[in-house]
């Protein structure tokens, strides 16, 4: 187990997740202890009981000074708090790194939207090779992945630059059910056999909440439309043709650029329900088999077979879909490099126009993150060699991106989760014409996002800074978040008060 003290709340996160990555297998557990000398302090405990050893890692003064310039520091009460949080994540960073003898590929970061500074740079003007080299030394990233981030941030600013921000908007519209709920998922979503009984109720209320959205939003130019979950195709082929014929009715889609429906899980999907989706107007889909490896998807809990994935994406081959996205997961329970390869083998063979590779992020709400089975503990316990876990997960990484360049899909956009395995990112990869605006969007915060659905987070660019709601404090933020509840009973009984919640704040 590890212990984390700190001497202030301010530097708990950064300091829990740089710990978490460096020992993603450990228990680490934080606190705060205002009265402690030192700024962070990290605590080892070798064993329990008696006999029990523990060792330590400090971050003091005297350690701050050994990587800046001592003249440059003036101790805690005359140093810019923001210039000491960041000297803080620096020499914690080099103490951790000198402990385990290994490096994270980025550096302190460990923030979601690494692609957002790289974005920020371009726009002010910063040349590729000076932003890769300011981004390594100010962050310690490597050089591979400060690469990367100005790679993608080029290609997302070309498309975003495109599209009218301001009066631009998307629709995301967020369908909580699946067939089963895999041991990883920590979404909102809940299996159909325990809410087959209010799915209607739920359609009901989705479409009043979207019948809404498009009065407010006559005005305003729709860019993109995600339908998501959850696997939207767990919905009936007549509830689908419901929702689909509600965005049709009430919203224009002279300015849509792009219309995505995640068929997901390929044991949800029918060639009905492929044709509702193709009749409308769906110029992207999501076919996610996350491995093609049986025995792994059986781990997992996903009730269907690597046949039933190709038998899917074939399907909708032969209806017509020219942008498919299939998903991988670099990191499953028991997968081995080998494994990780075989599953970029067979999807290559695919040759989708779009390959999303994600790490393995553990939250709490997945049943994975609750509670470990033996099983897979043990399956977990098979891959970790002489080079460890996270070396195995960087080389299933790099594997995708070979494989990736293969298939002539580029990067495209990237974003990193809480707990993320070995500290790495999820990147999606497509096509020259196939990116995904969307997701370009909802990582980089530049346009509106209007989102429908129980646990739907709509994200409203404002013109002008304003007061954070519920706030004591004067921070202003241009970005305005309106969360709908996540439980699915609440949200059908209670999709007045979203709506009212969003006539709020909506376009005003």
């Amino acid at each position: 187990m590890i212990q984390i003290i700190c001497c202030a709340e301010t530097y708990i996160y950064n300091t829990y997740h740089m710990t978490k990555a460096f020992y993603p297998s450990e228990e680490v557990i934080s606190q705060i202890e205002e009265k402690a000398s030192n700024y962070v302090m990290v605590k080892f405990e070798e064993q329990r009981g008696p006999s029990a050893s523990c060792e330590e890692i400090s971050v003091t003064d005297q350690q701050i000074e050994k990587y800046f310039n001592s003249e440059s520091f003036k101790g805690k009460e005359n140093t810019d708090p923001k210039e000491l949080k960041y000297r803080i994540d620096i020499t914690l960073y080099h103490l951790l790194k000198e402990k385990t003898g290994r490096e994270l590929a980025w550096g302190i970061l460990m923030g979601v939207r690494p692609t957002k500074i790289a974005m920020q740079k371009l726009s002010e003007g910063m040349e590729e090779t000076e932003f890769v080299n300011w981004y390594r030394e100010e962050f310690l990233v490597s050089r591979q992945k400060a690469e990367l981030a100005v790679r993608i941030a080029k290609r997302e600013k070309a498309l975003i630059d495109q599209l009218d921000l301001l009066n631009g908007y998307s629709l995301y519209v967020g369908i909580p059910f699946c067939p089963t709920v895999c041991s990883y998922c920590s979404f909102s979503s809940g299996s159909l056999s325990d809410w087959k009984h209010r799915v209607e109720d739920y359609v009901d209320a989705l479409c009043k909440e979207l019948r809404f959205i498009a009065k407010v939003s006559g005005e305003k130019k729709l860019n993109t439309i995600y339908i998501g979950g959850g696997t939207p195709t767990t919905l009936s082929e007549e509830q689908l043709e419901r929702v689909l014929s509600c965005i049709d009715e009430h919203f224009s889609k002279e300015y849509l650029l792009e219309y995505t429906v995640e068929a997901g899980r390929p044991d949800s999907i029918t060639e009905g329900k492929l044709r509702v989706i193709k009749n409308h107007g769906v110029t992207r889909i999501s076919i996610n088999p996350q491995t093609m490896q049986q025995k792994t998807l059986d781990l997992v809990g996903r009730k269907h077979t690597v046949e039933d994935i190709k038998a899917a994406y074939e399907m909708a081959r032969n209806i017509g879909f020219d942008n498919i996205n299939m998903d991988l997961i670099a990191g499953l329970p028991g997968e081995t490099l080998k494994d990780m390869e075989d599953s970029l083998r067979q999807i290559e063979a695919l040759a989708p126009d779009n390959l999303t590779v994600h790490a393995l992020a553990i939250k709490r709400a997945a049943k994975m993150g609750q509670k470990h089975s033996r099983e897979y503990e043990e399956a977990l316990a098979e891959r970790k060699g002489a080079k460890g876990e996270h070396c195995v997960i960087g080389d299933m990484i790099d594997a995708a991106y070979d494989a990736a360049e293969r298939m002539n899909l580029a990067p495209y956009y990237l974003y990193r989760q809480k707990n993320i395995a070995g500290n790495f990112e999820n990147v999606g990869y497509a096509k020259v014409d196939k990116a995904g605006i969307y997701n370009i969007l909802i990582m980089e915060e530049k346009q509106s996002i209007v989102a429908a659905g129980a646990g739907a987070s709509t994200k409203i660019v404002m013109k002008e800074a304003v007061p954070v709601p519920g706030s004591k404090s004067n921070k202003k933020t241009h970005l305005m978040r309106i969360e709908n509840v996540k439980a699915i009973d609440a949200y059908i009984d209670r999709i007045d008060e979203m709506i009212e919640r969003k006539g709020e704040w909506l376009w005003h």
